[in-house]
């Protein structure tokens, strides 16, 4: 199985990431990698991003803002 993120325009049409997202073996290494990485993702043009397991949705789609 892999967890992979989905990164959406305010208005939820995909983007491309400003950081090269990998596939990930778990869920807590996506949220881990999230964590890490959505500050680069938003200065990228990212907003918001919806998680997958394979091709099941998981959440989303969830804000990349602080407020």
């Amino acid at each position: 199985m892999a967890w992979t993120w989905r990164f959406e325009k305010s208005d939820g049409t995909e983007t491309k990431p400003a950081v090269q997202p990998e596939e990930f073996p778990t869920q807590g290494d996506a949220e881990s990698w999230i964590g890490e990485e959505w500050r680069a993702l938003l200065e990228g043009g990212a907003e918001q991003v919806t998680l997958f397991e394979d091709s099941t949705k998981i959440y989303g789609p969830m804000s990349l803002r602080a407020e």
